[in-house]
């Protein structure tokens, strides 16, 4: 394949795609375009862990930062199998934006390893996670680089990095890492943080097009910590879930399903399987059954150019990175679907990680009502510069997040200049 020509399922070639769509629109410079364009630094270790049979497995792991123009590079740690570099360099590239757009001081980072969690003891999982801090710290740090919990890690895996970090530095340092165990200096809210955000957007996006919340319906893509939680936040304004899945299918009800007792049986069973209070569908149906709010908050190129025309919903909230490719943008965009992109829907988590790395700074931490006051003041106006910037420049609320995000980075590569 031509390297030059973007692919539609390489979430890097797509990220790169729009900046330069956004980068076109702001007439920005080639000189700060190019630097922007790639990443500042990638790192790429092997990970020879002890198996709980005795026998040493080697895993592969990831660690980028796209920049840290705007302050520390921020992102997520994620074990899935399916891992590969071009998705973390763009999950990076994204957190750049995404912390821009939201205007918190911080540049974009992502990290992974190759493997698969749900078939690892709670002990391989502590020897993988030790192992991968132990090499790459001298790039970690609460003024280099903060991980966050991600796909197929949470927050006793943040534990174990920060006591991991903290051993290696002999010091107690909270502050290296986000989405941790409140009683390990965690933020109260964290982990509904995204899943809220995913609301209020939706919520702002209602308003704007004139729809009433308490006669919507939707569908969920993800039924894991964002799209759980994003379904019961939705159902608080009044819209009645239709849908929600797994990686493993999804559940149907016409009527609207129980949200709570979903809960209840994901907590004891760790999946939807063997829940009766709906019809099962699959993962690509439920993206286009005629509801008036879609949320795909699984993973990212699940809406493309082969299924995007049969998308139903007005309203697209991202909860997922990169659901949607740049080829369905296009046809979503003539059909007029209201898409509020990723480094926008989703970035109600960064937003609240960025509180959480300043109470751990601050060793003073706010009331759950502090946080969630604070990270919708925030959500709010962001969404209201994004739909500002898309009718100035006519264009769609991604290019807009983009231009936001890349103008506000790009001013800060201006003003400190290239070192040399």
């Amino acid at each position: 394949m031509n390297a030059n020509v973007p692919s539609e399922e390489n979430p890097f070639e797509a990220m790169q795609a729009r900046f330069d769509q956004a980068a076109e629109r702001l007439g920005l410079e080639p000189n700060v375009r190019a630097i922007l364009r790639s990443c500042e630094r990638e790192v790429t270790i092997s990970l020879p862990v002890v198996m709980d049979d005795g026998s040493v497995q080697v895993f592969e792991g990831y660690r980028v930062q796209h920049s840290t123009s705007r302050g520390p590079a921020k992102g997520g740690i994620r074990y899935a199998s399916n891992v590969n570099r071009d998705e973390v360099r763009a999950l990076a590239a994204w957190m750049t934006w995404k912390c821009a757009v939201v205007n918190v001081p911080f540049g974009g980072g992502k990290g992974g390893v190759i493997c698969d969690p749900f078939k690892m003891s709670k002990g391989e999982l502590e020897r993988v996670t030790r192992r991968y801090v132990a090499g790459i710290m001298d790039i970690l740090g609460p003024d280099r680089d903060v991980p966050a919990p991600d796909m197929g890690t949470d927050g006793q895996v943040m534990a174990w990095l920060m006591d991991t970090y903290s051993m290696h530095q002999r010091s107690y340092l909270p502050a290296i890492v986000t989405g941790k165990p409140i009683s390990l200096g965690g933020s109260l809210g964290r982990v509904e943080a995204t899943g809220r955000g995913v609301m209020l957007v939706t919520r702002e996006a209602c308003k704007h097009l004139g729809l009433d919340t308490r006669q919507c319906t939707a569908a969920v893509q993800g039924a894991g910590n964002v799209g759980l939680i994003s379904a019961l936040q939705l159902a608080t304004l009044g819209v009645k879930v239709l849908a929600i899945s797994d990686v493993h299918g999804g559940l149907y009800n016409k009527n609207g399903l129980d949200l709570e007792a979903i809960r209840a049986h994901l907590q004891k069973h760790r999946r939807l399987d063997g829940f009766d209070g709906g019809t099962r569908i699959s993962n690509a149906e439920i993206l286009e059954l005629p509801v008036d709010i879609l949320v795909p908050a699984a993973t990212e190129n699940v809406i493309t150019s082969k299924n995007a025309a049969n998308i139903k919903a007005k309203v697209i909230t991202e909860g997922a990175n990169g659901p949607c490719t740049a080829n369905a943008d296009k046809i979503l965009d003539q059909k007029g679907v209201f898409v509020i992109p990723d480094i926008l829907a989703n970035a109600g988590g960064v937003t609240v990680s960025y509180f959480e790395w300043v109470q751990d700074r601050m060793a003073f931490f706010w009331t759950q009502k502090e946080v969630e006051d604070r990270m919708e003041h925030i959500m709010v106006e962001s969404f209201a510069a994004v739909v500002d910037m898309a009718r100035r420049f006519q264009v769609s609320n991604r290019i807009a997040a983009y231009m936001l995000g890349v103008n506000r980075v790009a001013e800060t590569t201006r003003m400190r200049g290239i070192y040399a």
